[in-house]
């Protein structure tokens, strides 16, 4: 399958319905979208990409949907999504916040911060689910799972709560903040922590997926990913309508690379539809911390494909991830666009966590790692300083209060008086 970004717009099979199909990266095989449940392909087990005979262009979206459709969020796109709406609470529609202080800082000409932590439950992982958990309604599945980090089980109780589903995560056993647990157990998740990493939660519930117990609802799912290309399609309206010009990079955290993946598909759809000239599309650079960064050894190596890293570490929980599932599609999407991958330390991700904030942007480590990739970049001077740049973050300050709390300030005690508390700010 072409992953080009140039590659032309594909005509559909006699499997397709309504213009909508399923189709391999790997081997081109072919697949009806909902006649049976499909993760991967039945001929090579490559990963499958949702596809579309006529991809929408600018003007379209918003408009031409069967139901009078929301004009904001994640259901403004419907023309390019398999449904006019899914199972929403509603989501999208995030802000694209200006850090005047942190883009003088960092000395670039403009930069933005689309801050996805603002979605119903903290994370852009809704705007897949929102699409997810309504195929999973028209394949006529009664129970929905998923492996995760915090953010996807929070996401998919929630969903599957609003639609009526039940739904089962696995968490890596002491390794998940406790908001993101609290999350899920309060939407009505049966929770199991399992003795091991993500990537081994992933292991078992692709098992369980694939012996009919649950429906996945992770990454590797291709349905997930057309909710989560969306973020892309508002940076792009947002960005221009500002600007009038589209950003020239998009800065990213990477841990199972779905959000790369899910952007470069947009914007290869926008090139089909001729609304985006191929010179328009932003590199995309993704971030990854020091201790689990397959994704920043595959792109400086120069590899087609990510060697798993058994053992990962860091505090930004999120992308605490050795075997991103989406790396075949991640890997094309950063070198035909002209990005790059970087791997930040902890300590640089607090420090970005901490500028962010300084701003009022609240985030979790793991959405702050789109920071101090960039800072990183632009003191090696990959980054130039004329560039106009959005860096997107993933997840709410709240995800993970004891992170938040360990990178702000302590407290201060005083006595109870009005004077004495003068004595001491004054001091």
């Amino acid at each position: 399958m072409d992953l080009a970004i140039d590659a032309p717009t594909p005509a559909a099979p006699d499997c397709a319905d309504d213009g909508t199909w399923l189709a391999c990266i790997e081997c081109d095989e072919t697949f009806a979208p909902f006649e049976a449940v499909r993760y991967t392909c039945d001929e090579c087990d490559g990963l499958l990409e949702v596809r579309y005979d006529d991809p929408p262009t600018f003007d379209e979206f918003g408009s031409g949907a069967s139901t009078d459709g929301p004009d904001r969020g994640v259901w403004r796109y419907r023309e390019a999504l398999p449904f006019d709406l899914g199972v929403t609470l509603p989501e999208g529609g995030t802000p694209l916040h200006r850090v005047p202080r942190i883009e003088e800082a960092v000395g670039v000409d403009a930069l933005r911060v689309k801050h996805e932590g603002m979605n119903p439950t903290g994370s852009f992982k809704d705007r897949g689910m929102t699409v997810g958990v309504r195929v999973a309604k028209e394949l006529g599945v009664g129970a929905l799972a998923c492996a995760s980090t915090g953010n996807t089980s929070a996401a998919l109780a929630a969903y599957g709560g609003r639609g009526d589903m039940q739904t089962l995560v696995l968490l890596p056993a002491g390794k998940v903040a406790a908001g993101k647990v609290a999350q899920a157990s309060l939407h009505g998740a049966r929770i199991l922590e399992v003795d091991g990493n993500f990537d081994a939660c992933l292991d078992i519930v692709q098992e369980l997926a694939a012996r009919g117990e649950a429906y996945l609802l992770n990454s590797l799912n291709p349905f997930r990913l057309e909710g989560q290309k969306t973020i892309g399609f508002e940076i792009l309206e947002e960005f221009y309508a500002d600007y009038g010009t589209f950003p020239d990079r998009i800065v990213l955290p990477v841990g199972n690379a779905g959000n790369t993946s899910a952007l470069y598909k947009g914007f290869r759809e926008l090139v089909q539809a001729g609304a985006l000239e191929v010179d328009q599309v932003p590199k995309l650079t993704g971030v990854q911390a020091e201790g689990a960064a397959p994704m920043v050894e595959a792109i400086e190596e120069g590899n087609d494909e990510v060697r798993r890293w058994e053992e990962v570490e860091t505090r930004a929980t999120a992308i605490r991830i050795g075997n991103p599932v989406n790396a075949p599609k991640a890997i094309p999407g950063i070198r035909n666009t002209g990005g790059t991958a970087v791997a930040v330390s902890d300590d640089e991700i607090t420090a970005a966590q901490r500028h962010l904030a300084a701003e009022g942007v609240g985030v979790e480590p793991a959405s702050a790692a789109s920071l101090a990739g960039l800072k990183k970049l632009r003191r090696s001077g990959v980054v130039d300083d004329d560039e106009r740049v959005v860096c997107l973050t993933t997840g709410h300050l709240l995800k993970d209060p004891e992170a938040a709390y360990e990178a702000g300030g302590d407290p201060e005690p005083v006595p109870n008086d009005v004077d004495a508390v003068l004595d001491h700010l004054h001091g």
